[in-house]
């Protein structure tokens, strides 16, 4: 099995299938963590880290948030830049952002605040956070109260963000001393490529050897059309699972 830290660097070699496999936010989540920061005469200054191919940034964007993407891997900062135009990127982390200080309004994580070393991101993350400025952290979370979700979730596994979400979410680290959360229950449509690239796109099926890969790809393609039957698409069962706290 790949190293955390393999995992956290694998997405770039499948930005493709991450593209066509990840879900969107929905855009009032998105909309409640820049609550606080948003007004009629302020345009929110937003940092995206670990950005990806830009599924959380173009709803910052469709807000009318000045955003920059900051993502470890160029491969997915590329990708972005394709998907999402105009918007400025930067290779960076959660603990070593290329910001200055008290420059941004907030600062948020879509599917990547799991990966970082949470205390020494709350710290950089308030360096570059001006006074009352909010650290946003978001998740897509497929819905296990439905019985075939759970199978699948056997078939492909768990995440440590599901594990997280499952056990409360996430602890807060000084100086941020609590999170306010919200959840969102949606379904998303997905045709058997798009299933399929949503299973190829996590870090476990990545990293894994082909067979197991492959294995795994087959599983959940038998269990697509045992779903499914003769229809084009089935609807995956979502909850969005968001998380504010503000910097003193």
């Amino acid at each position: 099995m790949a190293s955390r830290e393999e995992m956290s660097t694998s997405f770039g070699s499948a930005a493709g299938v991450y593209e066509s496999g990840r879900p969107e936010y929905p855009l009032e989540a998105v909309a409640w963590l820049l609550e606080s920061v948003t007004g009629p005469d302020h345009r929110a200054r937003v940092a995206d880290v670990g950005a990806g191919t830009g599924k959380l940034t173009r709803a910052l964007v469709e807000l009318g948030a000045e955003t920059v993407a900051i993502d470890p891997d160029h491969a997915m900062l590329v990708a972005l830049s394709t998907a999402v135009h105009g918007v400025p990127t930067f290779v960076g982390t959660g603990e070593r952002m290329p910001l200055p200080a008290e420059s941004v309004d907030a600062v948020v994580f879509g599917q990547a605040w799991h990966w970082v070393d949470a205390a020494t991101a709350s710290l950089e993350v308030a360096r570059v956070l001006r006074p009352e400025g909010v650290l946003g952290l978001i998740w897509n979370v497929r819905d296990e109260r439905v019985e075939w979700v759970r199978r699948l979730t056997e078939i492909m596994h768990g995440s440590a963000a599901e594990a997280m979400i499952a056990e409360g979410g996430p602890e807060p680290h000084p100086p941020f001393t609590g999170f306010e959360q919200r959840t969102w229950g949606w379904k998303r449509p997905l045709t058997r490529a798009a299933f399929l690239d949503m299973v190829a796109s996590r870090s476990y099926i990545i990293t894994a050897a082909a067979d197991e890969r492959d294995r795994i790809l087959g599983e959940v393609g038998m269990l697509f059309d045992e779903i499914g039957g003769a229809r084009d698409a089935v609807d995956l069962p979502y909850r969005t699972e968001a998380f504010r706290g503000m910097r003193p």
